[in-house]
């Protein structure tokens, strides 16, 4: 599809947004932190809408260890590992969330509209979460951006437009993309980014702190959003 034909790239938030994995992540990291530092998980840095990056980066160095370029590399190859290991886990513990594959099937039924992903998820755990649920059959991964691209979620924006335009054979105006997120820093990578927000309350925060970060578009669930499409064009 050339993008001259594309209204709006379409770009999912991941964990809290499609799925929510119920602490499987969490143990995926207390069992291969050590495994990579020598030292037991005692703290792990906030990671509600954060990039990998940024949180392998701090949980470094509430560990009093250098996030060097290399230990980075190594905790994030290692989540990977400990992701493909875990998938029974994954599916079995966690879960798609409630009205996500309706929303998906109807944006997949509007040929303007392309689908991916920008998430703090690194490109491999967000590639496994994605497959893992099914989900990948909806999205196009290859245009989307990721927790490994920069540490900083405004500059995913940028890369997602970049790879979609490559892909799809034209530039994509920033306000043609819109990201579809759970937390205030999904909102603040779309408004600083030029792009659109739809704010789903369905992870840690309130719709009203949602609201509060810029969002002029929220709901409390996917459910509240039959027609999605009319939402993200109109």
């Amino acid at each position: 599809m050339a993008a001259d034909g594309l209204t709006h790239l379409v770009l999912w938030d991941i964990d809290h947004t499609l799925i929510e994995t119920r602490g499987v992540g969490r143990e995926i990291y207390e069992r291969v932190f050590p495994q990579v530092t020598g030292q037991p998980l005692r703290e792990l840095a906030t990671v509600h809408g954060r990039t990998e990056l940024d949180i392998i980066h701090n949980t470094l160095q509430l560990h009093d260890l250098e996030p060097t370029e290399q230990a980075v590399n190594q905790l994030a190859a290692a989540l990977a590992d400990g992701y493909r290991d875990a998938i029974d886990k994954l599916t079995t513990r966690g879960r798609v969330l409630p009205g996500v594959w309706e929303a998906l099937n109807a944006l997949a039924g509007e040929p303007r509209l392309h689908q991916s992903v920008l998430t703090g998820n690194t490109t491999d755990v967000a590639r496994i979460k994605v497959e893992a649920f099914g989900l990948d059959r909806y999205l196009d991964l290859s245009t989307g951006a990721y927790g490994d691209d920069h540490r900083d979620r405004p500059e995913l924006v940028t890369i997602a437009r970049k790879r979609a335009a490559h892909r799809l054979g034209n530039t994509i105006p920033a306000e043609q993309v819109v990201l579809i997120g759970d937390t205030p820093s999904d909102v603040e990578a779309a408004l600083t980014a030029g792009a659109q927000i739809i704010a789903v309350a369905t992870g840690k925060y309130s719709i009203a702190d949602l609201r509060a970060a810029g969002a002029t578009t929220a709901f409390e669930s996917l459910t509240d959003v039959p027609h999605l499409p009319r939402a993200i064009t109109g």
